[in-house]
This record gives structure tokens, sequence and C-alpha cells, in this order.
């Protein structure tokens, strides 16, 4: 009998069903995590990853790219991402609020357009907006930068902060109402502290395509100490020659900040914040 047992669960099938979970989940984690460790590994590696046949580990990939001006980079990518995100999500919340509390006239009509924001190819606003931003004296700075990323992420941050809302009970207006509260004072002292989770991760979402942005950055941004982190990037890729080992060390610099940002506040995004609120 004791035989016999391990055949009848492989025969059954909730038994394939685990090992093929099991599986799927090992060829993800691969997927996922391999590249990864490449990129990790390659950046001490002089040659840059398994490319590189070189058994010694090294920091000079990391020495190099700083000396040629990476942390410029960084810089700029800070202050432009931030600057975009803050702006981005204050101006989501607001609007979101305004489409899930009230009824206006040609309110679906707006919605939808702001939805069309989402799937309207961007790129093609490349040469206009370098004209119009020419004229404006905007190539080469930060405003120009930040206008372009808020405008970017204020479709989708809409379409989400609205779905975040319209689960938030519109007692709780009525009653910060009743008590003298004003608007204003409702939106930022009642509702963003409640939908905690949605702004956290709508904050998340503007920064993170912020982050990565390559077209806008590089039509502009000209002049090499106002580039971003994908611009410095590029740079590493030359005609002849292709720096790995440099190429590994800025890829794991541009990551590792939003690992270290946005790790510690994954907790917060989570169904079900506003379980009891209202009693």
């Amino acid at each position: 009998m004791t035989a016999t047992a391990p055949s009848r669960h492989w025969r059954d099938p909730g038994g394939w069903q685990f090992v093929l979970a099991v599986v799927l989940t090992i060829v993800t984690l691969f997927v996922l995590v391999y590249p990864a460790i490449y990129v990790l590994v390659g950046s001490f590696r002089p040659g840059g990853g398994l490319l590189s046949t070189a058994e010694t580990f090294t920091i000079r990939n990391y020495v190099r790219i700083f000396q040629a001006g990476f942390g410029r980079f960084i810089l700029n990518s800070v202050v432009i991402c931030v600057a975009a995100t803050v702006v981005s999500t204050v101006l989501s919340v607001m609007a979101a609020y305004v489409f899930s509390r009230f009824e206006f006239r040609a309110k679906r009509t707006l919605f939808t357009g702001i939805l069309f924001g989402q799937v309207f190819p961007w790129i093609v606003l490349i040469n206009p907006l370098f004209v119009a931003f020419a004229a404006m004296h905007l190539i080469n700075s930060y405003v120009g930068m930040i206008l372009t990323y808020t405008a970017f992420t204020i479709p989708f941050s809409v379409y989400m902060l609205v779905g975040y809302l319209v689960t938030v009970p519109k007692s709780l207006d009525e009653a910060a109402i009743i008590d003298g509260a004003s608007r204003w004072q409702v939106i930022w002292l009642i509702i963003c502290p409640v939908m905690l989770p949605g702004f956290v991760a709508t904050a998340t979402y503007a920064f993170l395509l912020s982050w990565t942005e390559y077209l806008f950055a590089l039509a502009f941004l000209t002049q090499t100490d106002l580039k971003t982190l994908p611009l410095g990037l590029y740079q590493f890729f030359g005609d002849d020659y292709v720096d790995w080992g440099a190429v590994m060390a800025a890829s794991v610099v541009t990551t590792l900040p939003v690992f270290l940002l946005f790790l510690p506040i994954q907790g917060w995004i989570s169904p079900g914040r506003i379980a009891g609120a209202v009693k």
C-alpha cells in the first residue's frame, strides 16, 4: 500500500497542477531574477557580466561612470522626476476628486478625453513640442521636462485615482463639510489620508514613468550637464565599442534608487485601507 501511494498522487490532477505551478514559478523567477543578477555581477567585473573572462571583481566600473559625470545625471533625474511626480499627483488628485464627486455637463466627454491621453502616441508630439518649447526658451531646462512629464503622466494617474476615490464613501465628505471644513480641506486632510494606497501607487507610477523616459529627454536635453540617467547610460555605447562594464554599473545605479525609494512603501499599496473608516 505504501509503494502505490506516490503513483496515485501523480495520477491525481491536483498533483500535476501543483507540479506545474512549481515549474512555472521557477521559470518566472529565472526570467525575472537572472537578468538582475547578471547585471549586478557584471557591474563588478572588468568586461561586464558573462561577456568577461576575467575572474576578478572590481569597483572600477563604478569609479569610471562617476568620473564620467554620472552623478550629475542622477541629480538631474531626481530633480525632474520628483518635481513632475509632485505636480502630476496633486493635479490628478484634484481632477479625480471632481470626476468622482460631482455631476456636471460634459463630464463623460472630459473624462473620455483624459483617458484618450493614455493611449495617444505621444511620440508624434515631439516635433510640435520642440518648436513650442524653443519659442518659450524651454529647451535644455528643468521646467520644460517637468511640464512634459507632468502632462505625460496625468491621464493614467487620474484614471487610477478615480478608481480609488469611488470606493471612498461620500459620507466622509459630508461629515467634514458639516463640521465646517472647506472642499480643499476635505481633499487634503480627509480624503488623501484615507486613500493613501492609491496616492502612493499613483505617485509611484508617475515617478517610474518619468525616471525611465528616454525619447523626450533625448529631444529636449542636448546639453550634457542637463541630461537624465537614460541619456547618461547611452553614452557608454560607442560606435565601434561598448563599455559593458560601465553599462552594467550604470544600469545598477539607475535601478537602485527605485528599489531604495519604493520597496519600503510597498506595504501601503494594499486593498481595504478604508474598511471601517465610516462607522
